[in-house]
């Protein structure tokens, strides 16, 4: 027999333990109690260091002996530490008690980091139940007798669970003699034997009794006959004849507990009742007055307190609603809870108490005519500015102040903390904003004395602004308005960048215009110098006022009287390349910043291409048509159904012109064709709700089609065939793919150019002659050139000289001469290097003219659509609505009169004496940056459409001065 293998040590004596068992005596020694270093349960000894860092990860000994949490948590706990152990209820229960006796009051101390309670009841009682945090002598003493503890709490002696009681021994019922197998029934009776009258024992039996009470087993076994009967139903009929009732027994109760039969108990109660009549509250046992019902929940309750108006229901109120608001924000809204938004407003407003001799009254009549401390609470309160001026300020210094002054104030700010925390949803917000004492409440708070107390409250209601003020138009003259461009004022970074935000967003929901009138000249000054302040929030919050600020013509008048508009035009400008990152292109030039993602389907080959690979023969035509328009993809799926309609569509046409007519090939054969082509892909059946689906995994479109054997990206044709304007819905690109760029040239001038070519020379009639309408006048037939966003016969709306447009258009194709060679830096020519084939399985990148050298580009910040976002993109708008807007104003050089620097502003509508100069303000800001402007246009394929439009406005509004980029000989 093998030797047994020996068992595991159960404790890991290593320093860490040795160190906590040291720490722990300590610990009890100087609590006065006795430490059981190594407790032993089934045999085995527990590791107290273990066992306290894994009750703490559960949380505590709180935790894991709550019962409505987790009823099974010792039970686990003891399965860890005594695996392979039985009667594992038992075994809890001791594992618990020696936490309980060794560790409870340590972890109390060290990991909560608060005072135990006294050993008296802690480990001088048992382990039963929990809540040792909450423990105190005053609210705990241990019963005498648990039967009685139990009913004074209301609680049944079978109900309690049995992690919490003591184990006691499982009893098991005495089988019945002969039956087979000992079966353990937990305390059930068993049922009387079968047709056997049932007697109950009425007193113990001699054995020379004349009458039997109960059969015996001899009177019924056996059948003998007497007087023509049954022996064994003569034995009954005795047995009943002889029958006597027994005494009916006493009823078994609960005892009742008096003060004659536990005494101790009641003396416990009356010492409870003395410490808690010392608290002023109700006795033990008692039921308080409005107990003994659920009433409403935590939501409800704290509606009401704060609607009372008592101190204490309101500080509970607004404890409470503080930690909701926080944690169930995005579920708590105000049209649940009528009543609570305008409480909280109410509160807030005591504010004014504090600093000002003033309790505000609301109204809600509408007289109109209200004295000096009642707010309409209807429309809002029109003169509230010059009624906070009127008040008569009290005497409050910076300085220390007392008690009831910090509570006040804590108390309002709890409430504006609430009322903050709820507008940040959405349907909160606009809930809110349609209740006018909310105006009266932000332009109270925001005018409050400046004084170091008030800093918070005046932040919560700035956030609060921010979130309505998209649902108000506000004229000049309001006074939330007029408020809030005082706080852009200030000399707090958190005011400013919070009432700019604010400010920006008026009637942002709304379709009226944000007029942004009335802004001061000093304002306007800052705003343009803190974009010179490295501080993206700044800066963002300043190019959102600007942005609204700038659409409107008259601001933008005032703009240019008030600041050097061409400092602040420049200082824009640099803020275009903002973080931008430089990214380097791998193989060569590419017309985009980003790979290409997969197409959806194949994509459409040249009559050419098609030309070449129809007269192949099967399966290399196959094959050859699916290197060319797929490749290989791990990831890729495509139905088989699709790819045999794209086979179809790509060579029917061609092979009925063929004079020896070809088919195609078969389904079947084509699908197996597949997998013989990329050794990756797998036809398979995908079962569904919907059925079976047959599909082609491994393989999938190819973006741009490749020559089936060098790999070489075709040429795609970008010719717009709709309108010029690529941004016009009806524009569609051409698409067409081509291997060579001589058949892209051929391309174009046949298929959108509609020019002749010679059925005998091949050669093209670029010299057409002018057609003739029916009145005998020539017509001139005009070219433009539609590839992509080229504009270069925009501004002479075409060309009629067909040669000059054709030499224009192999400006935008891959040269593919003899020229194509570079001389490097030894004066030796070499050939252009060729593109790098594509990476099997990754994006297919759109094909353009290759170059020897790596192409960079920069790269700024994007949202979550990839589009243009952040500082950048807000300094082009509101470069963009400069120009559109100072090209409709004039000025004139007078010499040193008027403004500095001896200009005179001008509208369009003025006549006045000199020589106005329409889009001189263009000129003057744009004209300095327009090589910038360029630079970013050419780098910054993020902003590339908003620089597009940008210089299109400068164009536009500066006039024949402005200089325009000139149309390079060749496009990369």
């Amino acid at each position: 027999m093998a030797p047994a293998r020996p068992r595991e040590p159960s404790i890991d004596r290593s320093e860490e333990y040795e160190e906590f068992m040291t720490k722990l005596a300590a610990y009890h020694e100087k609590r006065g109690t006795t430490l059981e270093r190594e407790p032993k349960i089934a045999n085995r000894h527990i590791d107290l260091n273990k066992l306290y860092k894994r009750v703490c990860e559960e949380g505590g000994y709180d935790r894991v002996s709550d019962t409505k949490g987790n009823k099974l948590a010792w039970r686990k706990l003891a399965a860890e530490f005594l695996p392979g152990v039985s009667s594992l209820i038992t075994q809890a229960f001791l594992v618990k008690t020696a936490y309980y006796k060794n560790l409870a009051a340590y972890e109390i101390t060290n990991f909560h980091g608060k005072e135990p309670p006294p050993k008296e009841i802690l480990e001088d009682l048992t382990a039963k139940g929990g809540d040792l945090m909450n423990r105190t002598v005053e609210n705990y003493f241990a019963s005498s007798n648990r039967e009685a503890d139990m009913l004074t709490n209301g609680q049944d002696s079978d109900d309690s669970d049995q992690e919490d009681k003591t184990p006691k021994e499982e009893k098991m019922d005495i089988d019945e003699p002969g039956s087979t197998g000992a079966r353990v029934t937990r305390g059930l009776r068993h049922a009387p034997p079968q047709r056997v009258l049932f007697q109950p024992d009425a007193g113990r039996q001699t054995r020379n009794s004349g009458i039997m009470n109960s059969p015996t087993p001899s009177n019924l076994a056996g059948g003998t006959h007497v007087n023509g009967l049954n022996s064994g139903n003569a034995g009954a009929a005795m047995t009943i004849a002889g029958y006597e009732p027994q005494q009916p027994a006493p009823s078994q109760v609960k005892p009742v507990v008096t003060p004659s039969n536990n005494p101790e108990h009641f003396r416990n109660l009356a010492v409870r009742n003395r410490h808690r009549s010392s608290r002023k509250g109700p006795a033990a046992g008692m039921m308080a007055p409005g107990t003994g019902f659920i009433g409403p929940n935590i939501y409800i309750r704290a509606l009401l307190a704060l609607q009372s108006g008592l101190v204490e229901e309101e500080a509970y109120a607004l404890h409470h609603l503080v930690k909701i608001s926080h944690e169930r924000g995005d579920k708590y809204q105000f049209t649940g809870f009528p009543g609570l938004a305008e409480a909280l407003m109410t509160k807030v407003l005591e504010v004014s108490s504090v600093f000002y001799n003033v309790k505000w009254d609301i109204s809600y009549t509408g007289v109109g005519s209200e004295p000096a401390h009642v707010l309409d609470g209807l429309s809002g309160t029109s003169n509230l500015l010059g009624r906070i001026r009127s008040l008569e300020r009290l005497n409050v210094g910076d300085d220390i102040q007392d008690a009831d002054f910090i509570i006040a104030l804590g108390r309002v700010n709890e409430a504006g903390l609430v009322l903050r925390n709820m507008v940040m949803l959405e349907e909160n917000a606009h809930y809110v904003s349609q209740i006018p004492l909310i105006r009266d409440l932000i332009t109270i708070v925001l005018n409050l004395p400046n004084h170091p107390s008030v800093r918070e409250l005046q932040h919560y209601a700035l956030d609060i602004a921010e979130q309505v003020t998209k649902y108000w138009s506000l004229d000049s003259h309001d006074p939330v308005y007029v408020t809030l461009l005082r706080q852009a004022e200030s000399t707090d970074r958190g005011s400013i960048i919070t009432s700019l935000r604010a400010l920006s967003r008026i009637s942002l929901n709304l379709e009226v215009k944000n007029r942004l009138g009335n802004v001061p000249a000093k304002l306007l000054q800052s705003i343009c110098d803190w974009l010179l302040v490295d501080d993206e929030d700044l800066r963002n919050a300043c190019l959102d006022f600007l942005y609204q600020f700038t659409a409107i013509l008259e601001n933008v008048e005032q703009l240019v009287h008030a600041v050097n508009i061409e400092t602040l035009v420049y200082q824009l400008s640099r803020l275009l390349m903002y973080n931008a990152t430089l990214t380097e292109s791998k193989n060569g030039a590419k017309n985009k910043s980003q790979s290409v993602q997969a197409a959806e389907s194949a994509p459409k080959l040249s009559q050419a291409i098609i030309d070449r690979l129809v007269v192949l023969d099967e399966p290399e035509r196959s094959s050859q048509w699916l290197k060319t328009c797929y490749e290989e993809d791990p990831s890729g799926e495509i139905t088989q159904i699709d790819l045999w309609r794209a086979y179809n569509d790509a060579f029917l046409n061609a092979l009925s012109r063929q004079e020896h007519q070809k088919s195609l090939m078969q389904a079947k054969e084509f699908i197996t064709n597949v997998s013989t082509t990329f050794t990756g892909a797998q036809a398979q059946v995908v079962t569904s709700g919907q059925g079976a689906k047959y599909t082609i995994r491994g393989i999938r479109p190819r973006a741009v089609p490749v020559s089936p054997r060098s790999q070489r990206p075709y040429i795609r044709c970008q010719w717009h065939t709709s309108s010029h304007d690529i941004t016009d819905p009806s524009s569609s690109e051409c698409s067409e793919y081509t291997s060579q760029p001589k058949d892209m040239y051929e391309h174009i001038l046949a298929a959108h150019l509609n020019i002749p070519r010679d059925t005998i020379t091949g050669e093209w009639s670029l010299e057409i002659k002018p057609e003739v309408n029916g009145g005998g006048t020539p017509l001139e037939t005009r070219y433009n050139c539609h590839w992509a966003r080229c504009r270069h016969f925009a501004a002479t709306n075409g060309n009629t000289d067909a040669r000059q447009v054709g030499k224009h258009i192999r400006t935008h194709l891959p040269d593919d001469s003899a020229k194509s060679v570079i001389r490097n830096k030894y004066n030796r020519t070499e050939k252009l290097a060729e593109p790098q084939a594509p990476v099997p399985g990754g994006p297919t990148p759109a094909h353009t003219q290759a170059v020897p050298w790596p192409v960079k580009w920069s790269v700024t910040a994007t949202d979550e659509r990839s589009d243009a976002a952040g500082l950048p993109l807000a300094s082009v708008l509101v470069m963009r609505n400069l120009a559109r807007q100072m090209a409709k104003i004039k000025y004139t050089d007078r010499g040193r009169q008027g403004t500095p620097g001896g200009r005179k502003r001008y509208r369009e509508d003025d006549d006045d004496e000199g020589e106005p100069q329409k889009g001189g303000w263009v000129q003057k800001a744009f004209y300095p940056i327009m090589d910038h402007i360029f630079y970013v246009m050419a780098n910054n394929l993020i902003l590339k459409d908003y620089m597009t439009s940008l210089w299109q406005a400068v164009v536009t509004g500066g006039g024949a001065g402005i200089i325009q980029p000139t149309q390079p000989e060749q496009h990369s």
